[in-house]
């Protein structure tokens, strides 16, 4: 049993989970490290050096530098002091390189090998802020983002129990790059934010949504994943309407257009007056079918079809061509990341942008939340 020099909560991530790692070394970024093979102590990982890790015959085989130290069923990278990394390189197959904090563990599924980050929650939720909120933002922006990636982290953890690690760095959890890098205000944002988290009226942590922009209106859950949610409801947001992704425009063979609706919903083709409507839609506000809910055709199945970057379109033809005029982009649900960067550089602090756009929820430390929810147990 290992044990990580930090004092503070520790998340099990695995990472690079969307490769299929055969070969990888860990080198030098700050600090050292002692490197185990199972339980042999094979020294430290010191500046000018690295381990190279493989799978061979489903065990790991080690090597530090170009000496061969053996096969194992598990190595830890242990970090002898805080605040240290390292820098991971992929070899096969080859991926840019990433650093990462505190603690790793290799093991093997027989076919490729597992890389599970032993991480702070504080450092990894400024990887995660990073990864998905960019650089050059207002630090109310990225404090409402902390807690939103928090909230995410606490509800969810253990997700991925059956595969050893709490959460992954895929975007079906949250997107985790690498350690915070270029951003420094990002962790001044994770700390002023520390154990707060998102509760709804019934003081269960809530689904923290986000996409990139609402396009004018956020959306009604139940229209993207047919369930209603009941803090999350579609309103107007007028933050967002003058930024970068608040508008866009594809054009769409009208075959294409046509044969889909025709082959998937039967569109009645052949009835003239419904043949007039097929190409012309008119959505200043959002709905979830197009046209009319009598003929079952979900916006989010057409905006799948054709790669849309929204729901929240009007189409007109011309030519032989459908013209598809949208606003916004993502799934509409929850904060829109490009309202609340705007929201935070017009004086906005971060509780109120997040109680903007997740109405009747409350902002608790999660450590409080904790105690008045664990079961009692008099023995």
């Amino acid at each position: 049993m290992f044990v990580c020099a930090s004092f503070a909560q520790q998340m099990r991530i695995g990472v690079l989970r969307d490769y299929n790692i055969k070969r990888i070394t860990f080198s030098y970024n700050s600090g050292s490290y002692s490197i185990f093979g199972d339980t042999s102590d094979f020294g430290s990982i010191l500046p000018n050096e690295f381990i190279e890790v493989s799978i061979e015959n489903g065990k790991v085989k080690l090597k530090k530098g170009t000496i061969e130290l053996g096969d194992f069923q598990k190595i830890y990278l242990i970090q002898n002091n805080p605040n240290t990394s390292l820098v991971l390189t992929s070899k096969v197959p080859v991926v840019k390189q990433r650093k990462y904090e505190d603690d790793f563990e290799i093991s093997s599924d027989g076919k490729e090998l597992a890389l599970v980050n032993l991480v702070d929650i504080d450092n990894y939720l400024a990887g995660v802020v990073e990864s998905e909120g960019g650089g050059g933002r207002h630090i109310e922006y990225y404090k409402v983002q902390a807690l939103m990636s928090r909230t995410y982290a606490m509800k969810y953890r253990g997700k991925h129990k059956k595969d050893g690690f709490d959460l992954c760095d895929g975007v079906h959890c949250q997107a985790y790059h690498s350690m915070m890098r270029l951003t420094p205000i990002i962790d001044s944002a994770v700390i002023q934010t520390h154990d707060l988290v998102m509760l709804d009226s019934k003081n269960q942590l809530i689904d923290s949504y986000f996409h990139a922009n609402c396009g004018g209106q956020t959306c009604e859950p139940q229209d993207v994943w047919n369930e209603k949610i009941d803090y999350l409801y579609s309103f107007i947001d007028t933050f967002c309407i003058y930024t970068k992704q608040a508008t866009w425009e594809k054009r769409i063979d009208k075959t294409a257009w046509q044969n889909f609706l025709v082959d998937k919903y039967d569109y009645p083709i052949y009835d003239s007056t419904y043949l007039s409507m097929i190409f012309t839609f008119n959505q200043p506000q959002r709905k979830a079918f197009y046209i009319h809910p009598v003929f079952g055709i979900p916006l989010r199945d057409i905006r799948e079809e054709f790669d849309l970057k929204s729901t929240f379109f009007s189409c007109h033809l011309e030519g032989e061509e459908v013209v598809i005029q949208g606003r916004g982009f993502g799934h509409g649900v929850g904060l829109c990341q490009e309202g609340a960067m705007k929201m935070a550089k017009s004086g906005f602090n971060f509780r109120q942008i997040a109680l903007f756009y997740f109405p009747n929820i409350s902002i608790t430390n999660y450590s409080e939340y904790k105690f008045y929810t664990q079961k009692y147990s008099p023995f």
